[in-house]
């Protein structure tokens, strides 16, 4: 079953078996899917529909996620990291001299940041789309590459072979339709998304990075620094609606002439509820380009 109506393409990548979606024609578009128990690149589907008709879209498919290798090993973001920047250097082959227009949802968002600070050469734009790291005003400005992830509750998850059973409690239909009503702030959800959320959890081994997440180990303490550092330009969106929508750590980057915001009528992943909107918006901040900012 495959999340998004592309070419399905196998990546050279370190970090195992890499898969992304391809569509359309023209400079290059890197997605980037958010992380929780069901994720995949399902989640960025209406992105990679609308703009298709504009760019050649990549769309990856996160270690642990989709169609990329899901073996039991620690997920981290250093692993998430290596793995954009293999998609990357991937897309670079295929569009030599050009740079790539980049974005990610949630989580992945300090994934994405992170690959712009380490090859600022790579890529052109981010779009950050309802990003960690700005809820309350506490800085997290930890140690180079320090995670908040909690050694004991990973083996607490996993457990002498139950953590398999707990995985499968957490995404019951019911369960994961809960927290996607949370995603969007309202019962409204994108059917199609849960529905590939349900098929892609019953799959071998897709407990393994969802564990991982749970307990912390994808979670950046240094992504403040990260932010700080990115001098391309940054356009940063999110909702009013749902569990997500406390970004006062956004205060922080108002003066940066790099960084733009806006805020959609929305839950925390605006394209979907206004799929037209988000792409206008998205396409006139990508054709501004880094001279502008």
């Amino acid at each position: 079953m495959q999340a998004l109506n592309g070419l399905l393409h196998n990546i050279p990548s370190k970090t195992g078996g890499l898969s992304a979606y391809v569509t359309g024609q023209g400079s290059p578009l890197l997605l980037v899917h958010t992380v929780n128990a069901s994720a995949s690149a399902a989640e960025v589907r209406t992105v990679f529909e609308c703009m298709g008709q504009h760019r050649t879209v990549y769309a990856i498919d996160l270690p642990g996620f989709g169609n990329s290798e899901r073996t039991e090993r620690l997920y981290t973001p250093r692993l998430m990291t290596d793995a954009i920047l293999d998609l990357a250097a991937h897309i670079r082959t295929q569009h030599p001299e050009q740079t790539i227009d980049a974005l990610a949802a949630s989580l992945s968002c300090e994934f994405l940041a992170r690959a712009a600070v380490e090859q600022p050469a790579t890529f052109r734009t981010l779009s950050l789309v309802s990003p960690t790291g700005f809820s309350g005003l506490r800085l997290r400005q930890g140690p180079p590459g320090k995670t908040y992830g909690q050694d004991w509750l990973l083996a607490l998850l996993k457990g002498p072979g139950w953590g398999r059973a707990l995985f499968k409690g957490l995404t019951r239909p019911g369960v994961v339709r809960y927290f996607l009503n949370k995603t969007w702030g309202s019962r409204a959800i994108d059917e199609s998304m849960l529905d590939y959320a349900l098929w892609t959890t019953r799959e071998h081994g897709a407990e393994h990075a969802p564990l991982c997440f749970l307990s912390a180990q994808m979670f950046s303490a240094d992504i403040t620094t990260i932010y700080d550092q990115l001098r391309l330009p940054v356009w940063m969106s999110h909702g009013v609606r749902g569990d997500f929508v406390d970004y006062r750590g956004k205060a922080r980057f108002a003066a940066h002439t790099n960084w733009q915001f806006t805020i959609f009528d929305s839950g925390a992943l605006p394209y979907f509820e206004h799929p037209q909107d988000f792409a206008e918006k998205m396409l006139t901040f990508m054709a501004q380009g880094p001279g502008d900012c």
